[in-house]
C-alpha cells in the first residue's frame, strides 16, 4: 500500500508495465484511472528500477512506453505524485515531459502523523521526507 494525498492505495493499480534485460525483470511502472473520469485520467502509481539497472534508462523507456499506451487509450492527463527528496524521480519525470503542478507542504508529515507512520524522516540521501509534487503530462 502506497500512501499520498492522505489515503492509502494500493500501488499496482489496473496497469502496467515489466521491463526485462536478458530474460530478467529489470524495472516496472504501473498506473490507475481515476475513478468518475473514465480513462481521461491516469495516475502513474509506482515506476521503480532495480538498483543494478538504475542510470541505464530503464526507467525513462518505461515512462516514454507508458505515456504511448495511455495515449493510444484516450488518456487525455498522466499525473503523479513524488515526495521532495525524491530528486532522481525528479529529473526523470521533468526529462520525459511531466510538468510540477503542485506543492503539498508538510503532506508527508501529516501521512507519518496520521497513516504510516514508518516513512522515514530523513532519506538516504540526507533530505527530510516533508512535502508532496504533484507532475503531471498533458497527453
Amino acid at each position: 500500500m502506497q500512501a499520498r494525498r492522505g489515503e492509502l492505495i494500493d500501488a499496482l493499480g489496473d496497469g502496467g508495465l515489466i521491463a526485462e534485460r536478458d530474460g530478467r525483470r529489470v524495472g516496472l511502472l504501473f498506473w490507475r484511472r481515476e475513478h468518475g473520469e473514465g480513462a481521461a485520467s491516469v495516475e502513474i502509481t509506482a515506476v521503480a528500477v532495480e538498483q543494478d539497472a538504475q542510470g541505464s534508462g530503464v526507467g525513462r523507456a518505461l515512462m516514454l512506453k507508458a505515456e504511448a499506451v495511455l495515449r493510444g487509450e484516450g488518456v487525455a492527463r498522466a499525473w503523479l505524485m513524488t515526495t521532495n527528496e525524491n530528486l532522481a524521480a525528479l529529473a526523470l519525470y521533468q526529462k520525459v515531459g511531466y510538468r510540477l503542478v503542485a506543492l503539498h507542504a508538510g503532506a508527508i508529515d501529516e501521512i507519518r502523523r496520521t497513516i504510516k507512520p514508518s516513512i522515514p524522516l530523513v532519506s538516504g540521501n540526507g533530505i527530510r521526507v516533508r512535502d508532496e509534487l504533484e507532475l503531471e503530462l498533458v497527453l
